[in-house]
């Protein structure tokens, strides 16, 4: 059960770093849209995220370009993976976006291939 106290609310905010209180702002612009928070989701699952990519690198795999992006919601992180993609025009360090798709834990870290999404106007 979440403490209501606006006083221990309060103290609890000033005694946070600037990242705690970023991060928590970006949870609650996730939850507000209806999207689930990373941190909450488990292997398999269908998922819709909303957050912002971190990271964007283009890693080759057998000889088959790879986009990758991390991609962060003040939860946790997911690596977004588009296979046989150099670029995609929209995606960016720093975008906002929603994505969907089936998450899948490779190697304890969450991963989530070919994602649908759609960018968020800035």
């Amino acid at each position: 059960m979440a403490n209501t106290n606006p006083v221990l609310r309060a103290l609890r905010r000033f005694g946070a770093s600037n990242a705690e209180l970023e991060s928590a702002a970006r949870q609650k612009v996730v939850e507000s849209t209806g999207a689930i928070l990373i941190g909450d989701v488990s292997d398999r699952q269908w998922a819709k995220l909303r957050g912002t990519i971190t990271v964007l690198t283009m890693k080759p795999r057998s000889g088959t370009a790879w986009l990758e992006a991390e991609f962060d919601d003040g939860s946790g992180t997911v690596t977004l993976i588009w296979m046989g993609r150099r670029a995609i025009p929209g995606i960016t360090a720093g975008r906002e976006l929603t994505v969907s798709g089936r998450v899948s834990y490779v190697d304890g870290q969450r991963r989530l291939y070919n994602p649908l999404y759609e960018l968020v106007a800035g």
